[in-house]
C-alpha cells in the first residue's frame, strides 16, 4: 500500500483551494455512486482509491480487488458517504485506477505471452517511471504479474554505457565487486565478447542490450559453451515489444526488461457515476 501522505498530495496538486464548482453548486448531501470498469483487463488502484475516499469519510465497499481480472460494465467500488468528497477525490482515484489498471494489464498480456514459450522467464520493469509516480507504477507491474527490478540507483549496482565510456568492462565490475558483497553486480552488454568479459569478471547480471533474437541465442550459447551459463542471470532489454517477446523468451534467459510497460501507458477507462435519486439533504 502506497503511503496515504503520498496520496493525498495528487488531491493537493487537483484542488489546491478547494473543488470551487462542488463546493458552490452542490449542498450539503450523501450521495450513493460505483466505479466501473469500461475496459477489460486486470484491474489495480482499488486499494488507493479506497484509501483516499475513507480518508475523506466515504465508506467503501470493494467488489473487486486488486490483481484480478475484470469486464466492462463491471461495478468496482461502490461509494457511500458526502457528496462533496466523492466529487473532490474523483478524478484523482480514477486517474490511479486507470494508470495502474493500464500498466498491470500490460504487464499480464506480456507475462502471459512469455509463459506460453518458457515458464520460468520473468517479465520485468525498468526505471523508465513516471516522476513521481514510481511506486505506483511498480506496484502495478507487480499487480501484473511482472517483477518490478530496481526502484531506484540506491538498490543494486547496474553498470551501463556511460559508465563503460569512461572506465574499462573488467575494471568497473571489480571496483563493484571490491565495494561490496552483499550487492548484486549487473552490467550492459551489447555483443557477445563483451557478455563472455562480465561473465569472466563475475557479474551477477548480464543485461544483453538492443540485440535480436538470434544474437541472444548466440550469446547464451557461446557463455554455455566456456561454462560460464550457470553462473549468471541472463536479462534482455532495449525496445524489446509485444511481438518479440515470444522469440526473445525461446532463447534461453532469465529476465525481459521493457521500458514499455511503464513508459507507453495506455490508460485503462474506468468511470465513477453518482446514483441519481440516492442523495440527501445533510444540512439546509
Amino acid at each position: 500500500m502506497i503511503p496515504l501522505e503520498n496520496l493525498l498530495r495528487f488531491i493537493r496538486e487537483d484542488a489546491p483551494w478547494g473543488d470551487v464548482t462542488t463546493d458552490t453548486v452542490v449542498p450539503d448531501v450523501a450521495c450513493r455512486a460505483v466505479v466501473r470498469a469500461k475496459d477489460r483487463g486486470t484491474i489495480a488502484g482499488l486499494a488507493e482509491a479506497r484509501a483516499l475516499f475513507e480518508h475523506f469519510g466515504v465508506t467503501v465497499r470493494e467488489r473487486s480487488a486488486d490483481g484480478r481480472a475484470v469486464a466492462p460494465g463491471e461495478i468496482l467500488l461502490e461509494l457511500d458517504g458526502p457528496a462533496r468528497a466523492v466529487l473532490l477525490v474523483e478524478r484523482t482515484a480514477l486517474n490511479i485506477i486507470g494508470r495502474m489498471s493500464g500498466i498491470a494489464t500490460r504487464t499480464r498480456e506480456a507475462v502471459d505471452m512469455v509463459r506460453q514459450v518458457s515458464p520460468a522467464v520473468r517479465v520485468a520493469a525498468t526505471r523508465k517511471t513516471a516522476p513521481g509516480l514510481r511506486a505506483l507504477d511498480k506496484k502495478a507491474v507487480v499487480l501484473g504479474g511482472g517483477d518490478p527490478h530496481r526502484f531506484s540507483l540506491s538498490d543494486m549496482v547496474l553498470i551501463k554505457d556511460n559508465h563503460l565510456a569512461l572506465v574499462p568492462l573488467p575494471e568497473a565490475i571489480g571496483r563493484a565487486k571490491k565495494q561490496s558483497l552483499y550487492r548484486a553486480v549487473e552490467v550492459e552488454v551489447e555483443t557477445t565478447d563483451d557478455a563472455i568479459t562480465a561473465a569472466g569478471a563475475g557479474a551477477d547480471i548480464i543485461l544483453l542490450d538492443n540485440m535480436t533474437p538470434d544474437a541472444v541465442r548466440e550469446t547464451v550459447g557461446a557463455l554455455a559453451g566456456r561454462g560460464l551459463r550457470e553462473r549468471v542471470i541472463l536479462e534482455v532489454s532495449g525496445g524489446v515489444a509485444g511481438g518479440d517477446l515470444a522469440g526473445y523468451a525461446a532463447t534461453g534467459i532469465d529476465v525481459i526488461s521493457m521500458g514499455a510497460l511503464t513508459h507507453t501507458v495506455r490508460n485503462f477507462d474506468v468511470s465513477l457515476d453518482v446514483l441519481k435519486g440516492a442523495g440527501t439533504v445533510r444540512v439546509p
